[in-house]
């Protein structure tokens, strides 16, 4: 029975990867998910400069969701090198994706050359906040040809594999996913929240954000990120880490069936801690032996062949 995926080139045990913006860029922390059976990791999305993000509340859970407006925070990306070179020395032979952003297409490149230079495996290019437009504007990743631009110009950059993460939020995910491609992009990663979306304090009469509006993530959302992976997979032939609403190990069969090659986890942390990577591997294990599956690629754009 063969779990282990071969992502651009990189080897990882299993599918489940630590999605970014979970458990931060601490280097132990992220050590101890692989340690707790997870493939590989994330690290949070990181700026040149550091973040403060936005004021607390930032994150509240709702009955099927989670809602958050953390902001990006964290140290900035020269700040971090530290925590990379933490992990890497703690778990040397488990992929980890490094996540960029920045400001502008400019600050992305900047900060993609610096993380270049440390020892993670692919990059993740963030093109796609839901709660920072307020002061960067429209996402990136809401338009195909900003999205062409700038995966064109980290491209040209590093050698490394990149993946860009894209909205849910736009009428064609496809399309956007392919204008990456022929920019250069060996991956995609989708989803990133939808939203923004707002809860209301009935008592105190006001949104109970401090930022007012956040991304809406869980399991409410997997329909969503399931039809994307979906769209992404029938328009680009390159692989897709597929994260959004993954709770259980069907749940990450299903969207495995849409397209996606490596699984996303984040909401089934919030829901069991540590122990959501084995629950969700074990389950993928048990439904292969009894349907009669050998190796896990056989699972991916399953759905399609329908």
């Amino acid at each position: 029975m063969n779990l282990s995926v071969n992502f651009c080139g990189i080897d990882f045990p299993n599918p489940t990867v630590v999605a970014s913006g979970y458990l931060g860029v601490t280097g132990a922390s992220l050590a101890n998910c692989v340690n707790s059976g997870c493939g590989g990791v994330t690290a949070k999305s990181l700026f040149m400069e550091e973040r403060p993000g936005h004021p607390n509340p930032t994150v509240l859970t709702y009955p099927g969701g989670i809602i958050n407006a953390v902001g990006l925070c964290g140290e900035g990306i020269k700040e971090a090198k530290h925590e990379f070179e933490v992990y890497r020395k703690k778990c040397p032979n488990n992929p980890m994706i490094g996540s960029v952003a920045g400001k502008n297409i400019k600050e992305l490149v900047e900060v993609t050359e610096i993380m270049n230079t440390y020892p993670v495996d692919i990059i993740e290019l963030n093109f796609s906040c839901p709660n920072v437009d307020d002061e960067m504007g429209t996402p990136i990743a809401c338009d195909p040809l900003m999205t062409a631009e700038a995966t064109k110009a980290i491209r040209a950059v590093t050698k490394k594999p990149i993946s860009v993460k894209l909205s849910p939020n736009v009428s064609n995910i496809g399309l956007i996913a392919k204008h990456a491609e022929e920019a250069g992009a060996d991956a995609i990663t989708a989803i990133n929240t939808v939203g923004p979306g707002m809860l209301i304090d009935i008592f105190m009469r006001k949104p109970i954000l401090a930022n007012k509006v956040g991304g809406v993530g869980g399991m409410g959302i997997k329909p969503i990120a399931i039809r994307c992976v979906y769209d992404i997979y029938k328009n680009v032939k390159i692989p897709i880490i597929a994260t959004g609403g993954i709770i259980k190990g069907t749940d990450a069969i299903e969207i495995m069936m849409a397209g996606g090659s490596l699984l996303g986890i984040g909401s089934a942390i919030a829901a069991y801690d540590m122990k959501a990577f084995e629950m969700i591997t074990e389950k993928i294990r048990t439904f292969m032996e009894e349907e009669g599956f050998s190796d896990i690629s056989d699972l991916v754009g399953l759905a399609h062949q329908a």
